[in-house]
């Protein structure tokens, strides 16, 4: 086979191969795909040890990727690290910083400028136009995401919902999820958020939305996500926070910007749909003040 060249040709190579590989050979390539920082920069003995297999497995899985043994692979991982390291010094790689004497408020802030900015890299384009078109334009969406993951979906669903007619949101009546399913058909699209640790009914539920023809998209965390095999469009977001919290503003980030694409390229149609929503807003008098007329002197 022919060697991959760079990072993303790596983790494509172990996509397709993810289902054919051994227990030991799945455990290195979710590692490999979710952690390229830490991998750049481990002797063979510490990554076999990180996911317990030997040493030779190591090595051995490494050349099966038709790389120059483990030292190709640590070469693109490294490769990885230097595509983005601009970026990353302007924001003082501040992931792997614990200042316990800085500001809470400001050490979070600069955590999450460090997952904006590294998630923006980390978009390929024609996905995300491809994205914009099926939320945009599909006969119906279905948006999932469920504990942590539950705001930022819900923030997508709403945001949709004032744009474009047919968009839903599961998950949210329990025991209804298999109802909610029924609906997805071909010409659909589904989009699932979920970060480790996955949610089984949003993983399930995304496999079954692929299965019956509808267009994916999935917003996760990184590539060894269950979410990435199934999906047609997908985005990585970082979430690194202070201490044991982890941050969903870069999820929050996407999913205003995807809303926004969405009613911009819907153009007239998202305007009549906000005028009408306008108007409802007005006629129950939902914000202070935006129904004087109708109030009682």
């Amino acid at each position: 086979m022919e060697a991959p060249q760079n990072y993303d040709a790596l983790v494509g190579v172990l996509h397709d191969r993810l289902n054919t590989l051994t227990r030991s050979q799945r455990l290195l390539a979710e590692r490999i795909m979710s952690d390229p920082e830490g991998v750049a920069f481990m002797t063979v003995s510490e990554l076999a040890d990180a996911v317990d297999v030997n040493e030779s497995t190591v090595v051995r899985f490494a050349s099966s990727l038709g790389l120059d043994g483990y030292p190709g692979l640590t070469r693109l991982c490294r490769q990885r690290l230097q595509e983005q390291a601009q970026l990353l010094r302007r924001l003082s790689n501040l992931e792997s910083v614990v200042d316990h004497d800085r500001d809470p408020l400001e050490l979070a802030t600069s955590y999450d400028q460090a997952n904006l900015a590294r998630s923006a890299s980390r978009v390929d384009r024609p996905s995300w136009d491809g994205a914009v078109q099926a939320l945009g334009n599909a006969r119906g969406v279905h948006v999932m995401g469920l504990r942590k993951c539950f705001a930022p979906a819900f923030l997508l669903g709403y945001l949709l919902r004032l744009v474009r007619d047919e968009v839903a949101v599961l998950g949210q009546t329990p025991g209804m999820l298999t109802d909610e399913l029924r609906r997805v058909a071909p010409g659909d699209c589904f989009a699932a958020l979920s970060i480790h640790r996955y949610s089984t009914d949003t993983v399930r539920a995304f496999s079954i939305a692929k299965r019956r023809g509808a267009t994916t998209v999935a917003l996760t965390d990184n590539p060894a996500s269950p979410l990435a095999g199934d999906a047609d469009h997908v985005f990585y977001l970082d979430t690194t926070g202070v201490s044991v919290l982890r941050s969903l503003t870069a999820f929050t980030s996407v999913v205003q910007a995807l809303a926004t694409e969405v009613a911009a390229a819907r153009g007239a149609q998202a305007r009549s749909a906000l005028l009408v929503e306008e108007e409802l807003l007005d006629e129950f008098g939902v914000y202070t003040g935006s129904d004087i007329r109708r109030q009682s002197p």
